[in-house]
Formats: structure tokens, sequence, C-alpha cells
């Protein structure tokens, strides 16, 4: 039998018809013209400026005469309340990891050059950023969050290449290119550094940006350590899917910090400013022992309950309203229940309830009202929920999002605690036990709140 042939690499190109990146795509042509790879140019529109359709023309008639494929994505901008540059940005990078999936590109190359780590060095030392924010742009990363996935790399092969290199290219070779008019409009803080300031710094300090660029390269190995030393203070604080506050205790603020940052970044929030750091770690720490804390983050809530903290996420922060939803058991493995947000599982398990009996029942799932008792097993007592919740020390804000499962008057499941004995029966290899499974797409994963219930 004929092996079939390994698929052939896939390189996408973030093409805006600028001059920056019309070099880098005629670039990337020469380079994979005899390695095998396929090229692919993607462009997004974003009806920003009246030349935009234009722009679209021109990128496609470029990468057709260059014999590149080609395809293109529009968008609208969001109101994020992030203003106009990061709004775009933020859709950009969306829209060229959409593309990225489509076309099964693994790796995207943008056009980011020397001139635009000093830009993005600049403008973080204005901002007061630390270490990480004066590191700038890694020559490859997975920016997961900017582009959705974290299978997807960009690449910035042309970081060693001022902007003055790139334009001498570009003539040399006679690569058309288009001109954003609002590259020129001083009211975006980077354009007002690139035609006020770096001019300046360049007549009194010719190269600083291959200067700044060895900063930030500085900046990034120091980062590095401070990754290192955060791994081994969360491996010394973690407790499960939480922080232990005795441990975090014992470190020095600026390891504290330097541990929180991370953890934060390990799920995937935005960094907090340094003022809001610092007051977070002061709540955590000096709060009294029974006190339920809750710091608010624009992406979670940052709580502390018996020692430990936790992350959660905002839609907890609404009242379980939800109508109870009736339903009935056709032997399914799973049924889905998207308006509280999870799964109910049917597991073959010993001792569980008479597969035959459920199939009979109406069944409601709903969250818990007040009031409602469950048996664990026949030497235990019955128990109220709110009790077994305590016992197992499940967090508070936890318990009113955690369903029940009733067949009539008769509770048969708490997600968080287990099954009501009292509705066993099945034979020792083929009864039902019921689990209880949140999903939250794109939404804090690894968090204390993406875990199975089933007990």
């Amino acid at each position: 039998m004929q092996s079939q042939p390994a698929p052939q690499p896939i390189v996408a190109v973030a093409y805006s018809g600028g001059l920056d990146s019309s070099v880098l795509l005629h670039l990337s042509r020469q380079y994979v013209a005899t390695r095998g790879i396929h090229l692919i140019a993607f462009h997004i529109h974003h009806g920003i400026s009246p030349n935009a359709d234009g722009w679209l023309a021109h990128c496609k008639g470029e990468a057709e005469r260059l014999g590149i494929a080609f395809d293109a994505r529009r968008v609208q901008l969001a109101n994020a309340g992030c203003g106009v540059e990061e709004a775009a940005r933020l859709g950009r990078y969306a829209a060229l990891g959409e593309l990225c999936r489509t076309h099964r590109a693994l790796l995207l190359l943008t056009a980011h050059h020397q001139d635009d780590q000093a830009e993005t060095i600049l403008l973080q030392m204005m901002r007061g950023s630390g270490v990480a924010g004066l590191s700038g742009m890694d020559r490859a990363n997975t920016a997961q969050g900017l582009l959705g996935s974290t299978e997807l790399w960009m690449g910035r092969p042309l970081l060693g290449a001022t902007r003055s290199e790139l334009e001498r290219y570009a003539g040399s070779e006679a690569i058309a290119y288009v001109v954003d008019e609002s590259n020129h409009d001083r009211r975006f803080a980077r354009n007002a550094l690139r035609h006020q300031v770096m001019p300046h710094l360049e007549a009194g300090f010719p190269g600083f940006q291959e200067r700044l660029a060895r900063t930030a390269c500085h900046m990034q190995s120091a980062q590095r350590l401070l990754d290192e030393l955060a791994q081994q203070d969360l491996a010394a604080c973690v407790d499960g899917e939480c922080l232990a506050i005795e441990q975090l205790a014992r470190l020095s603020g600026d390891r504290i910090d330097n541990l929180l940052r991370y953890w934060l970044g390990v799920h995937h929030i935005r960094m907090p400013s340094t003022s809001w750091l610092a007051e977070m770690r002061a709540q955590l720490l000096e709060a009294k022992a029974d006190a339920q804390l809750c710091v608010s983050h624009p992406d979670c809530d940052i709580r502390r309950y018996r020692g430990r903290v936790y992350l959660t996420p905002k839609w907890m922060h609404h009242a379980a309203d939800r109508l109870p939803v009736e339903f009935r058991w056709q032997g399914e493995r799973s049924l889905h229940f998207p308006d509280f947000r999870g799964s109910l599982h049917f597991d073959v398990a010993p001792q569980g309830i008479d597969p035959a009996w459920l199939r009979m029942q109406a069944l409601h799932i709903r969250y818990r009202e007040g009031g409602e008792k469950l048996k664990l097993a026949a030497n235990r007592s019955t128990r109220s929920l709110k009790h077994h919740y305590q016992s197992i020390h499940v967090p508070p804000w936890e318990r009113p999002f955690l369903p029940i499962v009733t067949a009539g008057r008769d509770l048969l499941f708490a997600a968080g605690i287990g099954m009501d004995c009292r509705h066993g029966g099945g034979n020792d290899a083929g009864g039902i036990r019921l689990r209880w499974v949140h999903d939250l797409p794109g939404e804090m994963a690894g968090s204390s709140h993406d875990k199975t219930y089933h007990f």
C-alpha cells in the first residue's frame, strides 16, 4: 500500500498593502519558492478609511500577480471602550486567527520591524509599564489572546530590520504599496510618537532603535527569570485550583505580585495596574479569616474563602433565576442544558438508579430554592443541601449555580454533593449515576469552575 505524502505546510502573511507587509509578502514568496511551503495572504478590511475598498482591490490584485493565494475578511469595530486604535487591532487579529483556522495555517507572519519595536517600548515606558511591557514584541509567540488559539503561532521575521531598510528594498524591487492616511493622524499616540518624538531621538541618538531592541531582549530575559520564579512559587502555593493564603503570605510583597500576575496570565486574564494589584494583595492577606472577600476585575472576580483564593467568572454575579426545565431520559449518555451552563451525564455504575424506572419519570432540573434535603448513604443522616455544601467546603458563591434533579417531589441528585441513596437499587453493574459538568466555552478555562460534579 502506497503511503500518503505529508501535507504541505501552510504559512500566512498578514497583508495590509502598506510598505511593511508588501515587503514581507515579496520576501516570503522568495523563501517558500523552493521549500515546498504553501503561502497565503490575508487582508483585513476595517471599513474605517474611505480608501479601504481600494486597498482590498490592490492587495487582491498584487497577490494574483505574484501567484499567491489570497483571502480577506471585513470586520466591524466593536465598541469595547478601548479607543479606535485598540478596537481595530483586536478586530484585526481576531479575524486573522479565524482565517488561519479556516485555511489550516499554523504560522502567521506579521511585518513588525525594528522601528515598531522601538515605538512599542517607548509607549510602554510612557504608560509606566514593568518588565513585561518593556519586553516589547517577541520574534515568535502563540498570542492566544489575540488569535484565539494556542495552536497558532505568530512570527515577526522583520523585527531586526529598520523602516528605512524596508523603504530601500521596496524601491530597489519596484514593490507597489498603498499609504494609509491615518498613519499621519497625530491624534493617535503611536503616530504622535513616530512623527514628533522619534525624529528628535534619531537626531540626538542615531540608531537608537537598535539599542532599544537590545533593551527589549534584556527585558525578555528578565521576564523569563521572573516566570521561572513564579512557577516555583505557584507550585508551593497552589491548592487544587486555588491559591493557599497561608503559603502566599510567606512570600515577600514583590514575589506575591509576581505570582499573582503569572497566575492571572495562566488564566488569560488581562494584566491589572500596579495599584490594583497592590490593593488586591492587601485585601487578600489582611481581611478577617471569616470574610467572604470579592475583588472585581473586568474579566473575573477574585474571591477568598477558607484560606484559599479563587478565580470566578463574571456570570456568577447574576441571580440563579432560571425556571425549572422538564425532561425525560431516553438512554442518552448526556443531556446539555444551556440555561444552566452545563451538561448532565448518565454514567453506568454499581448501585445507581434503576434505568427502567428512570426512563419512566418526568424529571426536572432546577436551581435549589432552600430547604431541600438529601441522604447520601443508608448509614448517614438526611441533611440539608446547605449542610452538605458546608461540610465539603463548596464556596457560597458556587452553591446557587449548582443544579438539582428531581422526580416529582423527590430529590434524586444535587450537583456538588451527589445522589440520594433512597433512589438506588439498580443492579450491581447496571445502575445509573448522575454527574454534572459545567461548560464555560472560552471563559476562564481551567478556573475553579471548569469542573465536574459527580460524587
